[in-house]
């Protein structure tokens, strides 16, 4: 694996694991400083995702392109996340794109 990638790869893992230290309850988003250091690690792992995707336009990740989209509505449209569409995502998506980064990063 190309090194630039595992290296993204590694920050998505890093992000994902700052996310569930933040805010391991849905009600933790409540708390503005919180939310924004969760929005911000979801930043994170959608710009990793965009690099990754231009390198290695095929990676097996679900939902790649989403992840980047996701994060461009955080950065342009803030005012349309809500603290339950950022619980959603933590609790549904980000478990999923864990478990696959970690698979590519010990093949």
């Amino acid at each position: 694996m190309d090194h630039k990638i595992k290296a993204w790869l590694n920050d998505i893992v890093i992000a994902i694991n700052q996310i569930k230290e933040f805010a391991p309850k849905e009600e933790d988003l409540k708390d503005l400083k919180t939310r924004f250091a969760v929005e911000r690690n979801i930043e994170i792992i959608g710009e990793a995702m965009d690099r990754i995707l231009k390198v290695e336009p095929n990676i097996l990740i679900t939902d790649s392109r989403k992840i980047v989209d996701t994060r461009n509505r955080i950065i342009h449209a803030y005012e349309n996340v809500s603290p339950r569409i950022l619980w959603l995502i933590m609790d549904q998506n980000l478990p999923v794109l864990y478990k696959e980064v970690e698979e590519l990063l010990t093949q």
